[in-house]
């Protein structure tokens, strides 16, 4: 068995009028918001052993206060920022660790997480994907290059409003 976690970065600043989309930081909120994303991976022992993370400042910033151990092998790619689903799936597929975390950007990462599983959990928010918002999927495969649409199955799906 191998276990994703797909999350969207925290809530971002957009009060920097000269700053890139690449180089948005977190807002207060979105600060608070992957602390409690991180809390609850770790009571929910959810720790990753391979983080696949976009390159923009908002999702590292994310990563970083997740405060996981730092053991952790992390990948900080540019070709995950702003990707798409399939792109996504891609990289999934060139995993190497058990557990993975994919900290990502909508529309890609909503859209993987949905096509990802056969029927959407019940959840008010999954199809909105909100920033924070994170989907725990088990696959029965034995390697990640055999992940595929639709053969996930759901084990959990948070976002930050739920846990603060």
């Amino acid at each position: 068995m191998k276990r994703l976690i797909l999350m969207r970065h925290a809530k971002s600043d957009w009060s920097g009028a000269l700053t890139s989309d690449h180089d948005r930081m977190l807002n207060p909120r979105g600060r608070q918001g992957a602390a409690a994303l991180g809390d609850w991976l770790r009571t929910a022992e959810l720790t990753p052993d391979e983080v696949l993370c976009s390159s923009a400042a908002r999702t590292r910033e994310t990563f970083v206060r997740l405060d996981l151990p730092e053991d952790i092998a992390a990948h900080f790619e540019r070709g995950l920022y702003l990707a798409s689903e399939d792109q996504i799936l891609d990289r999934i597929q060139r995993a190497k660790g058990e557990v993975v975390l994919v900290i990502g950007h909508n529309p890609g990462i909503g859209y993987c997480a949905e096509r990802l599983l056969p029927a959407p959990p019940d959840h008010p928010q999954f199809g909105k994907y909100p920033t924070g918002a994170t989907l725990v999927a088990d696959f029965e495969i034995d390697h990640w290059a055999d992940a595929r649409w639709h053969s996930a199955s759901c084990v959990d799906f948070v976002t930050p409003r739920n846990l603060t």
